[in-house]
C-alpha cells in the first residue's frame, strides 16, 4: 500500500512520502502567518533598495543605494507600520521617532504607504498619520502631507480620514504641501512650494508661480533701517531722555 503524501515546502506541487504513515496535520511544514508576513516585509525592504538604485542618477550599486540618506527612514516605517498593525503602538512611535532623528524624515507608522516610495533628499518630509501613498510615489525634500488642525480635526468621527490620500504615479516637488484629506488623482504632478487644499484631477498639474524677473534696485525701496553707530545711539537715547 503506497505511503500518503504531504506539500513539498518548496511549494512545486510535488508531494514527497511521509516518514510514517501516522503523520498528521502538525508534521506539515505549512508556513506559519507571521513568517509570511516577515517575508513579504524583507521583499519590501529589497524592493525600496532596487528603487534607489533606478530612480537616482546618482546612485551606482545596490551598496551605495542603502547608504541612501532617506532609505533607513522608509525602512523604520515598514517595520513600525508592522508593529503598529499588532496594536504596538509605543513601539511603533519609537521607531518612527528614532527614524526621525537619524534622517530628518517624519512618517508616522499609522500611515499607509504603497509599493517603490521613492523619497528623494528626504530632510524636511512629514508624513501624518491617515495619509495613504500609492504606488511608484516619488518626492522631494520638504515634503509636507498634513492636516487641517486640530480645531478642525477634533469635530471628526474617529477613524476619518485627516490627511491626504495620494494616488499611483504622483510627483511631489519640493517644499510642496498638501493639507487635509482631499485626493491626488494617479499621475498628478505637484510642483516645488506648492500648496494644494483641494482635491486634484488624475494626471493634471498644481504648480506655485515663478519668480519674477528683476533687477536688485527696480521697485525696490530699501526697507532695510540701518543702526547708528553705538555712540552715536547713546547719546541720542541720552539726549531724548533730557
Amino acid at each position: 500500500m503506497p505511503k500518503p503524501s504531504v506539500p513539498d515546502p518548496a511549494g512545486n506541487g510535488q508531494g514527497r512520502p511521509s516518514s510514517s504513515p501516522s503523520s498528521g496535520p502538525s508534521s506539515s511544514p505549512t508556513r506559519r502567518p507571521s513568517s509570511r508576513r516577515t517575508m513579504r516585509l524583507w521583499a519590501a525592504l529589497e524592493e525600496d533598495l532596487r528603487t534607489v538604485l533606478e530612480r537616482d542618477p546618482s546612485v551606482t550599486s545596490l551598496r551605495e543605494a542603502a547608504l541612501h540618506p532617506s532609505l533607513p527612514a522608509l525602512w523604520t516605517y515598514r517595520l513600525a507600520r508592522r508593529h503598529y498593525e499588532h496594536g504596538h503602538r509605543c513601539t511603533a512611535r519609537l521607531l518612527s521617532n528614532a527614524a526621525r532623528f537619524l534622517t530628518g524624515v517624519e512618517i508616522h507608522p499609522g500611515a499607509r504607504i504603497g509599493r517603490r516610495l521613492f523619497i528623494d533628499h528626504g530632510s524636511g518630509v512629514v508624513i501624518g498619520e491617515t495619509a495613504v501613498i500609492g504606488d511608484d510615489v516619488t518626492m522631494y525634500h520638504q515634503v509636507t502631507l498634513g492636516a487641517v488642525g486640530w480645531r478642525y480635526d477634533v469635530h471628526r468621527p474617529p477613524g476619518e480620514a485627516r490627511h491626504p490620500r495620494i494616488g499611483d504615479r504622483v510627483l511631489l516637488g519640493a517644499d510642496a504641501t498638501v493639507i487635509g484629506p482631499v485626493t491626488v488623482g494617479d499621475d498628478a504632478v505637484i510642483g516645488a512650494k506648492a500648496l494644494v487644499i483641494d482635491d486634484v484631477a488624475p494626471g493634471s498639474r498644481r504648480l506655485a508661480p515663478p519668480a519674477v524677473a528683476g533687477t536688485a534696485n527696480e521697485n525696490a525701496p530699501d526697507r532695510v533701517q540701518r543702526r547708528p553707530p553705538p555712540r552715536q545711539r547713546i547719546g541720542n537715547e541720552r539726549g531724548h531722555a533730557g
